[in-house]
C-alpha cells in the first residue's frame, strides 16, 4: 500500500495584473490557510517521505508554509511538469516516484488535481484552495498506479480548521 496526499495551493492574489499567472503569490487568506493545513498534518502525524510541488510561486509558498508548520524538514522537489498539468500528466509524474517512498505529497493546481483524484478514486470531489486529500493506493510500486487504484480516506478543507 502507498499513500498519496494531494494538496491544492492556497488562495492566490490577483492584485497585480502585471504578473504572469506563474508568478502570482498567495494572498492574505492563503498565507493564513497554508500553515493551518500544516498544523493539521503535524497533529495527525502525517509525514510524507517525498513532497513534489509545482514551481509556480503560489504553490512554492504553499509548500514552504505547510511543510514548516508540519515540522517537515525534507526539502521539496519542484517539478515543472506539475504546473498546468492534466490529470494524465500528474498520474505519469506519480508513477515515477521511487518505490522506497511510502507516502508522497503532490502540491499543484486545479483542474488537474481534482481530475486526478477522480481518476484514482472513481468519484468526483471538489478541491478548494488549500484542500488536502488523502488517498490510499492499493499498489506496492508507484508505477502500478492507474485509474481506480485509490480509495479516498478524507479531504480536509481550510474552512473546517477554523
Amino acid at each position: 500500500m502507498k499513500t498519496l496526499l494531494l494538496l491544492r495551493h492556497a488562495k492566490s492574489s490577483w492584485d497585480d495584473n502585471t504578473l504572469r499567472d506563474f508568478d502570482r503569490p498567495l494572498n492574505k487568506r492563503g498565507l493564513k490557510a497554508a500553515p493551518m493545513v500544516g498544523g493539521m498534518m503535524r497533529k495527525r502525524k502525517l509525514r510524507p517521505d517525498l513532497v513534489l510541488s509545482s514551481p509556480a510561486e503560489r504553490a512554492k509558498e504553499t509548500t514552504r508554509l505547510v511543510c514548516e508548520a508540519a515540522g517537515l524538514i525534507a526539502v521539496a522537489r519542484y517539478d515543472d511538469g506539475i504546473y498546468e498539468a492534466s490529470a494524465r500528466r500528474l498520474l505519469e509524474i506519480v508513477s515515477r516516484i521511487e518505490d522506497a517512498v511510502n507516502t508522497a505529497m503532490l502540491v499543484g493546481h486545479n483542474p488537474g488535481l481534482e481530475e486526478l483524484l477522480a481518476i484514482l478514486t472513481g468519484e468526483p470531489h471538489r478541491m478548494t484552495t488549500a484542500s488536502l486529500a488523502c488517498i490510499e493506493l492499493s499498489i506496492e510500486r508507484w508505477n502500478e498506479v492507474t485509474s481506480g487504484t485509490g480509495k479516498l480516506q478524507w479531504i480536509l478543507k481550510p474552512k473546517e480548521l477554523k
